[in-house]
């Protein structure tokens, strides 16, 4: 039983291999037959170029029709290539041998297409139709309606013609560069240049009044660049054709234009776009894609069965002008100058088109930040403006403060000045009666007379006090001794201390270094701070006033302390707020003229709870000396 499962396995592992195999070949099969369908269905194509497949400017209308019949064709395409290089020269003796050639070399095979590029290939073909495939279908393309003869054409010719108007670009010449007053055509010597020549000299005829035409046949290339590096200011080159020079020599694909090119001193102009993208200015020319492009068609319609000779399509004329900016910067040639609906190419983006987006954010940036500066010097201004305003309304306010302050201190004034003045008179009538004495008491009068002169100079003290305290003009500086500021200030107040009742204390610190400020304004502080302790203390008990002075590091500083009302923790933080009192008839100023005279002073002034109830109103000023090494170390 298993030597028969085993033999069983294997039968249908066979089978299933051989099923296989057949599929496989069943595939191959389908595929090789596909092929061989394909290869039936292809469409043969001659091409046949007029000098070779790489002279210009065929060789480019050859690529690009090549390209477009491999886009437009349902087909695939078998295409060959063959050369007329016969058409260097007028000899037709060699023509003989190549039509048997090319008959001989499709007998079995014929073409389905011949496609003659260039005018000498249309010729060529034209001359030999009945020889060469007569039954074909052929298109003429690349050529110029007048090298066509049209009485030797058959049913089984299609041309696509193009028309050159010499006059045309000319005269595109003497628009872009209105200065020019010479032009030199370059053409060689083979038969469809010596044509060319011609033409083109008739067809400019009208303008030999305004340029003068030069012409290079009669010379090698090589004496065409000497010539061109040389060539008269006003000077133009219009290229038409090189390919053989007086010299013999054949020039193929794109050399002599460029050795032209890289020689020159004058633009150089042409009629067709295969020459166009690196020597060539521009101006109205042949397009390669247009005529191509029909060329394709037309192939790609006879080929589907259509008759040749009922194609019938009117010849490619100049496509819209276009300028190739490099050979225009390096001219001169002005755009302003250029025929309405030119096309430049090849411009160089400049830093504008480079950089656009970031030219615009570097300006924004620019526009902002101008605009931000402008706005800040106008802040500025503003500020400056609104600081001398507060400056000068402090300056009123202080001077009002001051005269209102001048109202309660009127009794204080008039006993200070009383006193000594009461003195004065009794001391003088003391002295006149020690004076009518028999024996006058000259001793006792001297003293009295020293004490009418204490007096005096005590109440001319009281004067100046008062009047530089109510002085507007308060912007001087110079050394100030607190302590003497503060007696002076007590000196004010003597009569409302003892009208209320008031204790003073005193503990002022003989070590106190002067500081640098204004003496009105801060005897002005002193005052008003003193003249609110006596206000707070009108309703309590007990009356006590003391104030301190100290050195601490280097400020000097000065505490006011009262056992009046004090004042509510919430209302601390805007006790020197403008405008904010806690008196019925105050106006709010007092402590806040304080406040800015100390600041402007680079001091600081602050208020807290007193030891026994009231306020502790502290201020600190720099000291002198610091003042001095501080502005020492900033210059």
């Amino acid at each position: 039983m298993p030597n028969c499962c085993g033999v069983s396995g294997r039968v249908m592992t066979y089978r299933h291999a051989v099923r296989s195999m057949a599929a496989m070949i069943s595939c191959l099969l389908a595929l090789l037959a596909c092929e061989l369908a394909l290869a039936a269905e292809s469409k043969r194509v001659m091409v046949l170029h007029s000098f070779g497949r790489d002279f210009k400017p065929w060789n480019e209308y050859a690529r690009t029709i090549r390209t477009e019949l491999e886009r437009q064709s349902p087909w695939p395409l078998d295409i060959t290539d063959h050369s007329l290089l016969t058409a260097r020269s007028s000899d037709e003796d060699p023509e003989a041998p190549f039509v048997e050639y090319l008959r001989a070399l499709h007998s079995k095979k014929p073409p389905d297409l011949i496609v003659s590029i260039g005018a000498p290939a249309a010729a060529f073909v034209q001359r030999h139709r009945a020889d060469l495939f007569a039954n074909t279908p052929m298109v003429f393309t690349a050529v110029d309606e007048r090298r066509v003869q049209s009485s030797l054409l058959t049913p089984s010719d299609a041309v696509v013609a193009v028309r050159i108007d010499y006059l045309e670009a000319v005269k595109n010449i003497l628009q872009v560069l209105p200065d020019t007053k010479n032009i030199v055509v370059v053409v060689g010597t083979s038969p469809i240049e010596k044509f060319w020549k011609e033409e083109i000299g008739s067809s400019v005829a009208s303008l030999s009044d305004r340029v003068t035409f030069a012409w290079t046949d009669g010379l090698s290339f090589d004496e065409i660049l000497k010539q061109a590096a040389a060539l008269p200011p006003h000077t133009a080159i219009f290229w038409e054709l090189m390919i053989v020079d007086a010299a013999g020599v054949v020039h193929e694909g794109n050399a002599a234009l460029a050795r032209l090119h890289a020689a020159t001193n004058a633009p150089i102009f042409s009629y067709d776009e295969s020459f166009f993208g690196s020597e060539i200015v521009g101006g109205p020319m042949l397009s390669v894609q247009e005529g191509s492009g029909q060329t394709a068609a037309v192939a790609v319609r006879v080929l589907g069965g259509e008759k040749a000779g009922d194609i019938k399509l009117p010849p490619v004329r100049f496509a819209a002008p276009k300028f190739d900016w490099r050979q225009m910067q390096r001219w001169g040639i002005s755009e302003k100058n250029l025929p309405p609906g030119s096309e430049i190419y090849f411009r160089e983006p400049s830093l504008w088109d480079q950089y656009q987006v970031q030219i615009v954010a570097i300006g924004a940036a620019l526009l902002a930040q101008a605009i931000l500066i402008s706005w800040l010097i106008f802040e500025h201004r503003r500020r400056h403006l609104a600081e001398v305003l507060a400056r000068n309304s402090m300056s009123e306010l202080t001077h009002m403060n001051r005269v209102a302050t001048a109202g309660e201190l009127s009794a204080s004034i008039a006993h200070e000045v009383n006193q000594p003045l009461t003195g004065i008179v009794a001391r003088a009538g003391a002295a006149r009666r020690w004076l009518k004495k028999d024996t006058p008491g000259i001793n006792e009068a001297l003293a009295a007379l020293d004490q009418i002169e204490a007096a005096g100079l005590r109440a001319s003290d009281i004067v100046i006090n008062v009047r530089s305290l109510f002085k507007k003009d308060t912007q001087d500086r110079s050394a100030v001794d607190i302590n003497k500021l503060i007696w002076t200030v007590l000196g004010l107040v003597y009569i409302d201390l003892r009208k209320h009742e008031i204790e003073l204390r005193s503990e002022l610190d003989d070590q106190l270094p002067s500081v640098l400020g204004n003496e009105v304004q801060l005897q002005q502080v002193i005052l008003n701070l003193v003249m609110n302790a006596i206000d707070s203390m009108r309703s309590v008990e007990l009356r006590v006033l003391t104030i301190k002075s100290r050195p601490n590091e280097d400020v000097a500083q000065v505490s006011i302390e009262d056992t009046g009302i004090g004042i509510p923790p919430s209302n601390r933080d805007q006790i020197f707020n403008p405008l904010f009192t806690t008196k019925e008839n105050g106006m709010g100023m007092g402590l806040s003229i304080c406040r800015s005279i100390v600041l402007s002073h680079d001091g600081r002034i602050w208020v807290s709870p007193g030891v026994n109830g009231g306020s502790i109103f502290q201020f600190e000023l720099p000291a002198k000396s610091n003042k001095v090494s501080a502005g020492a170390v900033a210059a």
